[in-house]
């Protein structure tokens, strides 16, 4: 990747404050992107709640396993995002557009998730998956085709400071879901495929917004060849997909590991993982303008200073924060899962304890890793995200003791030792995209 930069192909802004990586901009792009995370949030867990108000819990064990598998698939694709709002970025602070390395990319994210998509119609794959149920597979594979474009337009938009487009598109993915979740439930077609093809709607929301986003792309301009941005691009989707295993995708990797005949057991715990998931919602914003904002400030000495202190200041901030949330899981979880999901859903305060400290230190760990991502790190991202689904896949396969112990086990150590190897990475990268000018690096 060329490190040029021209000072007059960008404008110059007048001030501090109107500057896209000023303290003031950043606090309000992620006030904005927040609310509209937090709002999408609410409708995910409102499908998630009366979709476990539908099912029994052995149904809703199946039903979460194909919702963890869509979403998991969803995460894999984030590198598209990140990418492409990297580029964006860079572009932007150049003053051209997106160019044919952007499109690369698309091309390399579609055929990625349509191989991967594609196992769960396998025969003995979905019967451990889905019990059989062959639609599901269907609609993961059709949905998971559309979240690739999906992640391309929200890296496009959010890398340019679109950031009302960006968090509208957050907003519109998640009201289709209950909307037309509601709108078969009151046309009695509430069963488990129905309700998936609903889920998977949400999917399509970016032809709303393919308008706006060709205005940032060209793909005349050239740009890294095919050559680099490939082995770039399946990097960090393994990197992703290892990512997903251990958050939206962690039901059906339990599904996968665990032998058959806890289901009831499962299901509950997915529950309490879904309420216990809530933590991440605090980082959401920020994970979503990491990237082009890491681009921003790593243009300067000034801003490597400031980004050193907020990462350094955000991680310990964050530890504490997961002790907190797993005394208020010990004290109030059993109860809050009970209260949402109804009196069949009982679970221990031990394990949602664990699962909040997980959700907080896996944000963490997702943030760290959109640094890395920002300085043309693959490699260490992959590092990093190996070493925590390794250490995850291994306790919950290994580790004597009934399912639920294994899962929530899991989860607490897969996080706890990655965290140790990403601040690691973090603090021994460099920034690729720095002015050339000698005088001007740190």
């Amino acid at each position: 990747m060329t490190t040029e930069h021209d000072p007059a192909a960008r404008p110059e802004p007048t001030t501090q404050d109107e500057q896209p990586e000023s303290t003031a901009a950043v606090g309000k792009s992620v006030g904005r992107v927040g609310l509209a995370i937090l709002a999408g949030s609410a409708l995910g867990y409102a499908v998630l709640i009366l979709t476990g108000r539908l099912f029994n819990p052995a149904d809703y064990a199946i039903f979460m396993t194909f919702w963890g598998l869509l979403f998991g698939l969803g995460s894999a694709l984030s590198p598209l995002e990140q990418e492409l709002s990297r580029q964006s970025a860079l572009a932007g602070a150049r003053g051209t557009k997106v160019g044919a390395d952007g499109v690369t990319a698309l091309v390399t994210g579609l055929v990625a998730v349509a191989v991967v998509a594609a196992i769960p119609l396998i025969p003995t794959v979905n019967e451990r998956l889905f019990r059989g149920q062959y639609w599901l597979a269907v609609v993961v594979l059709v949905a998971g085709v559309a979240f690739a474009v999906q992640f391309a337009v929200r890296g496009v938009l959010v890398g340019n400071n679109e950031v009302g487009a960006y968090s509208w598109l957050i907003v519109v993915e998640s009201a289709v879901r209950p909307l037309v979740i509601v709108a078969l439930v009151l046309a009695a077609l509430g069963g488990m495929v129905p309700l998936a093809v609903a889920v998977a709607l949400g999917s399509f929301a970016w032809v709303l917004f393919t308008r706006r986003t060709r205005t940032h792309l060209d793909p005349a301009l050239p740009g890294d060849p095919p050559r680099v941005v490939v082995p770039r691009m399946l990097m960090l989707f393994a990197s992703s997909a290892l990512t997903a295993a251990v958050i939206t995708g962690y039901p059906a990797v339990v599904s996968l590991l665990v032998p058959p005949g806890d289901e009831d057991r499962l299901g509950t715990l997915f529950a309490a993982l879904a309420v216990a998931r809530v933590p991440l919602l605090l980082f959401s914003a920020v994970q979503a303008i990491a990237v082009p904002v890491v681009v921003r400030l790593s243009q300067s000495p000034d801003g490597l200073r400031r980004l050193r202190r907020l990462l350094a200041v955000g991680t310990v901030g964050a530890v504490a924060l997961a002790a907190l949330g797993g005394l208020v899981g010990l004290l109030i979880g059993p109860w809050v899962v009970s209260l949402l999901f109804g009196a069949d859903f009982v679970v221990a305060g031990w394990a949602v304890a664990g699962l909040v400290w997980s959700s907080v230190l896996i944000a963490v760990l997702q943030l760290l890793a959109a640094v890395l991502v920002a300085r043309v790190r693959p490699t260490q991202v992959l590092a990093v995200w190996a070493v925590v689904t390794a250490a995850a896949v291994l306790v919950v396969a290994l580790w004597p003791g009934d399912a639920v112990l294994k899962a929530v086990l899991g989860l607490v150590v897969g996080p706890t030792v990655g965290l140790l190897v990403a601040a690691v990475a973090v603090a021994k990268s460099d920034p690729r995209d720095m002015p050339v000018d000698p005088a001007a690096r740190p």
